[in-house]
């Protein structure tokens, strides 16, 4: 580990001043020291933030569910007002003890499990932009197939994401400039040409809340997790799904699908085949034969094309049923 400068913020002033003068912001902190710790990361100061008043779960006017960046995984999941698409997704994303630690900011921040991202040795433009990417050549099987490009392929890793991707939240952000917000499929960026810039964050910025908008009581969600082993695994594919189903028919969709994107792949074409027709067993397969639409499978992941339309599918059936 690489000699590092820290400080505890007593305020939010000061956490700002300090991520102006290049600070990477600290919390529960179980990405960020591991990669200190290997290396991959080498950042010159570390503020904690742990002191900010972020922490707090509340129902905005409007009638949607605001969650400080600060709140718990394990706080946010056991809350009564938390839909069940992000409860669900935060119970299968670590152990007990992390989901403790671990902060809602700095879920969504996680950096990717690529092997050859976290190896110091392989070639990773978003670790190293211009050295190249391992997995193109590589063994690929765990990367995406969807929003890749020629500089990189690793997925996001995030449970958390695919629900707030699903559901359309919006980030909240605070920097030296003042606040501002963005949709959740804004914050998060494909790699394109410059894979090392992950978020839509300004320097010095400071995730400061999520924000669920409102839906109808009448809205049902879930989220289905397939990974190799059930304990402390990260997706080959999950799916993130809320339906609102009135009058016999489905009024509303969102969809979104994880470990095979390089961000939450929101799937906007099997919402809109969704809307308006009467939920089935043929409806739910016919919408989930479009979730790979676009995908480009590489020499080992061929196996997730399949596997996604099945893990939507699936979980299309448990959240909505069948007339």
């Amino acid at each position: 580990m690489h000699p590092f400068s820290f400080t505890k913020a007593a305020n939010t002033r000061d956490a700002l001043d300090a991520g102006q003068r290049g600070g990477r912001y600290i919390a529960g902190g179980t990405t960020l020291v591991d990669l200190m710790r290997e290396t991959v990361e080498r950042p010159d100061a570390l503020v904690d933030i742990t002191a900010l008043p972020l922490r707090e779960i509340t129902v905005t006017k409007t009638g949607g569910l605001r969650l400080g960046a600060l709140v718990s995984m394990s706080q946010a999941a056991a809350h009564p007002a938390v839909h069940p698409v992000i409860s669900q997704a935060l119970e299968l994303s670590a152990s007990a003890q992390l989901r403790n630690m671990a902060t809602l900011g700095g879920n969504i921040m996680q950096r990717t499990r690529c092997t050859y991202f976290r190896d110091v040795t392989a070639a990773c433009n978003k670790r190293s932009p211009g050295s190249g990417c391992a997995a193109l050549g590589g063994y690929n099987r765990a990367h995406a197939i969807l929003g890749g490009s020629e500089q990189c392929v690793a997925t996001h890793p995030s449970d958390l994401a695919v629900a707030c991707t699903a559901l359309e939240v919006t980030v909240h952000l605070l920097g030296p400039t003042g606040s501002r917000t963005l949709p959740f499929t804004d914050f998060l960026l494909r790699p394109g040409t410059t894979p090392d810039r992950e978020q839509a964050l300004r320097p010095g910025e400071l995730i400061t809340a999520v924000e669920v908008p409102a839906y109808p009581r009448t809205l049902k969600s879930g989220y289905l997790k397939v990974r190799d082993r059930q304990s402390y695994e990260f997706a080959l594919t999950s799916a993130a799904v809320a339906l609102n189903v009135r009058g016999g028919v489905v009024r509303e969709a969102k969809v979104a699908a994880g470990g095979v994107g390089t961000v939450p792949w929101k799937l906007s074409i099997v919402e809109h085949f969704l809307l308006g027709k009467q939920p089935s067993e043929q409806l739910w397969s016919d919408a989930a034969a479009r979730a790979a639409d676009g995908a480009q499978p590489l020499a080992h992941n061929g196996f997730k094309v399949e596997l996604l339309k099945r893990t939507v599918e699936r979980q299309l059936r448990g959240v909505g049923g069948a007339a």
